[in-house]
């Protein structure tokens, strides 16, 4: 079954752009896609002017094209800190030792626990490690994706601080959300995908005034939360 229809968009280097769409629109296709765990039948994936839609997804990840997934996937019986080394796998032991401190002083909570299981974690702490372990990757695209799924309101509030601190130093973030309020109080542009198709762009303002997007997605009670 083709699930993804001439889905076209792009990112520039330094930006939040946020994809937004309902369950099944297609969005954790399109992003398995782009990481080389489902091969496109036709089209190209770009990344910094190569093409990477052949390659495979270690391949991808060394490229610095790295996801978060859905729902954390941690390796729950191991330690946090087992999960942080095991993002750094292809970078080598010199870079995670590198890396490792400044993804701990970025999350505090982390460092606390850093001998605990993962899984007895809660779900916002999850969060953060399954963020933390993409970034002992070194990525120079983070893609994201439902980083709000399943959590409380005020925890989404601090996931969402996350990402904008992650902006505000350089991460270039892919953000794909059901949850369209979050999503585009912080980008900078936006898509809307439907069925496998893109059928809005735009930036992320301009999404927030359009009609169908406030009916389908936002409520008209909706209001700017965060600060870009």
């Amino acid at each position: 079954m083709q699930v993804l229809r001439r889905v076209s968009f792009h990112l520039e280097e330094g930006e939040i752009v946020a994809l937004i769409g309902s369950n099944g629109a297609g969005k954790s296709t399109l992003l398995r896609t782009i990481s080389g765990l489902h091969r496109a039948t036709e089209g190209e994936i770009i990344f910094s002017g190569a093409p990477i839609h052949s390659k495979s997804p270690e391949e991808i990840v060394g490229l610095g094209l790295v996801q978060v997934p859905e729902a954390r996937q941690l390796f729950p019986n191991m330690t946090v800190l087992e999960n942080l080394e095991l993002g750094g796998y292809l970078r080598g032991k010199k870079f995670v030792a590198q890396a490792l401190p400044g993804v701990l002083e970025r999350f505090p909570v982390l460092a606390e626990r850093r001998r605990q299981r993962a899984g007895t974690l809660s779900g916002g702490e999850q969060q953060m490690l399954s963020i933390g372990r993409a970034l002992m990757a070194g990525p120079r695209l983070l893609v994201l994706d439902e980083p709000s799924m399943g959590l409380a309101p005020l925890i989404i509030e601090e996931i969402y601080e996350i990402i904008l601190n992650l902006y505000r130093t350089g991460t270039t973030i892919l953000l794909v959300e059901q949850n369209a309020m979050g999503a585009l109080a912080v980008a900078q542009r936006a898509y809307v995908l439907e069925t496998g198709r893109i059928v809005l762009s735009g930036s992320a303002e301009e999404l927030l005034e359009h009609d169908d997007v406030q009916r389908a997605y936002l409520g008209r009670d909706y209001q700017h939360k965060w600060e870009k």
